[in-house]
């Protein structure tokens, strides 16, 4: 016996648009029903409004009775244009009789496969496709929707679909429990991901894929991107997508009642073995979402993998299941900005997702011109994550986005504005918080200290900072735990070692954890002294021969420079209303003078005074060779940027420390530098005094490189003198004692000044060739002052070659490259190639000196001078 229920979908909607109407197209369908149910030997049992149930003596009977139904239905002609969609459901079995009808479990069954069905869709039992097999009407197929679980029905039940040619045959999931239904309907539309969504959506169409499991901080948008994920996979798991929410969960047995409970299995049923009954031939998807609190969710995951071969697993937790096979796919936090104008903002996932939540509170928030920077600014300090930018948005009905940047510092804290959403997640310091607590005590005080990096640390920082905690352990150990749960990221620095990462809100937390443990001073402390003996290493580097060494170690001061701030903060502080520690100022003071170069050699001149200035300040007036090394740096920084008065009194104080603490050889390298300054405000003797006793005491200590600086400086001020006979001289001495020493970079800076002379004695083609050579090396070593300076250099004597346009474009990119690093040129250079500028301005005359020198500014220096070697192809 096949039983067959039917109804019209949308039957309330359908009448509330036709009106009157609803009767005349009731009435075709009723018409339309019995004649062919009539037609296949159907038994009409009973009839409700537009419902029909119906028997047939065969399965063939019964279904071809529904392929001719929609058939003539998809044909009739409705009133007002409109479709009637029936939806008809059909299952075999042995209905008992009783008072001229029948009842059982069968008769439910088929009335819940109806159920299921949508309109214009045929679905039949297994029964009934076992039966129909072979014996379908013309036209007519099944195909396979696998197994479904039907409301009070314990088995689930394998469904087909009756698909007829010429019909619609896309339909969305059946209606039945465990299907995209029962996904979470999120507020608002994912923003930011489509790459992601795209990337794990095909990831799972891979057969061999059967575990994805996306990890990442708490807040990070694990849930939304799998819901998505899911939600965009339906069409593939014809036995349903099953979200299952295990925040609350703490033990497998919990576990497993709650995969049971979300697909409706009967008690008795609810834990291995009885579940796999429920399972075991399912073609499903399962969304298990936070599993890192529970113990053995790795076993219970394998379980279902191995009892359900046809079972595909997407887990959110912030550490890995780790199985065999699985696919972890971190979950980065959402794009942030990459230039501060409105076009670019606008693009940025973090903004988007900004805006949505923003406009959910305050519908007439617009992003724009006056808060794009602002709200960008916002995005970058929240780290791009999904949940703290929400909580912050929230605030948007009260605060603009420049009053939220000016609350960043209580990020943390910024709660929730609702009672929806998990307890863990009512700030995002509740969400790192749940991660923290999920550690071992071990691995908590291990994490603690982390706090005190900025921008990342390699294996040998971590060690040193954690050295209470690690013993004989190797850091990697408990790295990978931290790794593990989302706190940590682990990348390559430039050799390829790891370098450990954390996102700026996690390390807030972990710093407030180093407080309240009362542990933050032994971790500051050690990690002031581990980046002291790093920046003490780099300054030898960059003073041993090559280049490359300088090249390497500027590449590590950029890596550990925020780290190298973060310790002048601590060692210097940030003001006058706390004296620091002695014992941290001389951390300070040793870390400004070995760093000193490297910040000049990086373009960091203002940020180079600006702390040199501070360790000065605080150092006080009693003596010492870190006090004097500073106060020499600060000369040369000064004169840099054309401060020569600053330089003469900083080179004067240094000076005076160095002769009061009797150390001949600083002392004539101060004195060198104070020559300099002094020569800049046009006081040539005692310029030359200084000079002479710098010379002096380096030969007194005999040391070839400081007496090789000194007389390079010698023959600087002889070459500015006139005397450019003796100057070549000079230079020519020292460049034998560079080039025997092996010192690339100081070599490089001889050459130059040499071809400086050789375009004052009148030897400009040998300048220009000179000058031409050093380019690619200067290039290379891309230091901003020898950048500038010599394509300065190389314009004056390419002015004297007749080269005027090139001239000018080379001035140009000069002069702006000095507006952007704040470095006037200094009067000596002023001076020295202020007669070749001058007859090229002339020769050239306003306009097109104008339009050649802005086209200068429009490039970079090292693009200029690229081109000034390529367009002045020449040789002596």
């Amino acid at each position: 016996m096949s039983l067959l229920f039917s109804d019209i979908e949308g039957s309330t909607g359908l009448l509330s648009r036709l009106g009157p109407m609803y009767a005349d197209a009731l009435d075709g369908q009723r018409r339309i029903l019995r004649q062919v149910w009539a037609e296949h030997g159907g038994v009409e049992l009973g009839t409700e409004g537009d419902s029909f149930y119906v028997v047939f003596a065969t399965a063939p009977d019964a279904v071809a009775a529904a392929v001719r139904a929609q058939r003539e239905l998809a044909r009739f002609d409705w009133p007002a244009g409109e479709r009637v969609r029936v939806r008809i459901g059909i299952h075999t079995g042995n209905p008992t009789p009783h008072d001229g009808a029948y009842v059982g479990m069968d008769v439910h069954r088929a009335a819940r496969i109806a159920g299921a069905a949508h309109g214009g869709q045929v679905v039949v039992s297994a029964a009934t496709a076992e039966l129909v097999a072979g014996a379908l009407p013309a036209g007519a197929r099944l195909r396979d929707l696998g197994s479904h679980q039907l409301k009070d029905i314990a088995q689930p039940e394998r469904l087909f679909q009756a698909e007829v040619e010429g019909l619609v045959s896309e339909f969305a999931p059946l209606r039945t429990l465990g299907t995209s239904s029962s996904l979470p309907r999120p507020a608002t539309p994912l923003v930011g991901r489509d790459g992601e969504l795209a990337e794990l959506t095909a990831l799972l169409e891979s057969p061999q894929v059967r575990l994805v499991t996306l990890t990442g901080p708490g807040g990070s948008g694990k849930t939304r991107l799998a819901v998505a994920v899911a939600q965009g996979s339906v069409p593939r798991f014809p036995d349903g997508v099953f979200f299952v929410p295990l925040a609350a969960v703490t033990t497998t047995d919990v576990m497993w009642t709650s995969i049971a409970e979300v697909l409706d299995v009967p008690p008795e049923g609810r834990i291995p073995p009885g579940f796999f009954d429920h399972v075991a031939h399912r073609t499903a998807l399962f969304v298990l979402d936070n599993l890192e609190q529970i113990h053995g969710a790795d076993t219970v995951v394998a379980e279902l993998l191995d009892h359900a071969p046809q079972v595909v697993v997407i887990a959110t937790s912030r550490r890995p299941v780790n199985l065999p096979g699985e696919l972890q796919h971190p979950v980065p936090p959402l794009e942030l900005p990459s230039n501060p104008t409105l076009a670019d903002v606008q693009q940025a996932g973090a903004v988007q997702m900004f805006v949505q939540h923003a406009r959910a509170v305050k519908p007439t928030f617009a992003l724009t011109t006056a808060n794009a920077a602002e709200v960008a600014q916002l995005c970058a300090r929240l780290d791009g994550l999904p949940l703290a930018i929400e909580l912050a948005a929230a605030r948007t009905k009260l605060l603009s986005p420049a009053a939220l940047v000016n609350r960043l510092d209580k990020a943390l804290d910024i709660p929730a504005t609702g009672s929806r959403g998990p307890s863990r997640q009512k700030t995002l310091r509740d969400t790192i918080a749940w991660s923290y607590n999920l550690l071992e005590p071990t691995q908590q005080a291990f994490f603690r200290p982390l706090g005190i990096f900025a921008g990342g640390a390699d294996l040998d920082a971590v060690a040193a900072v954690s050295a209470h905690v690690l013993g004989d352990a190797d850091p990697l150990d408990l790295i990978a735990d931290l790794v593990d749960a989302s706190l940590v990221t682990v990348g390559e620095d430039a050799s390829g070692e790891p370098r450990v990462g954390m996102l700026e809100t996690i390390r807030t937390y972990a710093r407030d954890e180093l407080l309240q443990a009362g542990e933050f001073d032994e971790a500051a402390r050690a990690h002031a002294e581990h980046f002291l003996g790093v920046v003490e290493e780099l300054r030898t580097q960059t003073f041993s021969g090559p280049i490359d060494h300088e090249l390497a170690a500027r590449g590590r001061f950029e890596a550990e420079h925020d780290n190298v701030r973060a310790v002048l903060d601590w060692a210097l502080g940030p003001d006058d209303s706390t004296p620091p520690e002695p014992s941290r100022v001389h951390v300070g003071l040793a870390l400004c003078a070995n760093i000193a170069y490297l910040w000049r050699s990086s373009g960091y001149l203002a940020e180079a005074r600006r702390r040199l200035e501070r360790a000065i300040k605080v150092a006080g007036h009693e003596d010492n060779d870190l006090l004097g090394q500073c106060l020499e740096a600060l000369s040369t920084v000064a004169w840099n940027q054309a401060d020569h008065d600053r330089a003469r009194m900083a080179a004067t104080q240094a000076v005076a420390t160095f002769r009061r603490l009797g150390d001949k050889g600083r002392l004539s390298g101060a004195l060198a530098t104070l020559a300099a300054a002094r020569f800049a405000l046009g006081d040539r003797e005692s310029a030359r005094r200084s000079l002479e006793e710098a010379s002096k005491l380096a030969h007194d200590v005999d040391d070839p490189e400081l007496i090789a600086d000194v007389l390079s400086e010698m023959a600087v001020f002889e070459a500015r003198e006139g005397n450019l006979e003796r100057s070549f001289e000079l230079d020519t001495t020292v460049l034998g004692i560079y080039q025997q020493r092996g010192d690339e970079r100081s070599v490089l800076a001889q050459r130059h000044s040499m071809a400086c002379t050789l375009r004052e004695m009148g030897r400009v083609q040998d300048a220009v060739h000179q000058l031409r050579e050093l380019v690619p090396d200067v290039l290379r070593m891309a230091h901003p002052v020898a950048l500038v300076e010599v394509a300065e250099d190389y314009a004056a004597a390419l002015a004297e070659m007749g080269h005027d346009r090139v001239c000018a474009r080379l001035i140009g990119a000069a002069d702006a490259m000095r507006e952007r690093n704040g470095t006037p040129r200094p009067a000596p250079q002023e001076a020295e190639i202020a007669g070749p500028l001058t007859r090229v301005r002339t020769a050239l005359g306003p306009d097109t000196w104008q339009r050649e020198y802005q086209h200068g500014r429009n490039v970079t220096v090292e693009s200029a001078l690229t081109s000034a070697n390529a367009e002045t192809d020449w040789s002596p």
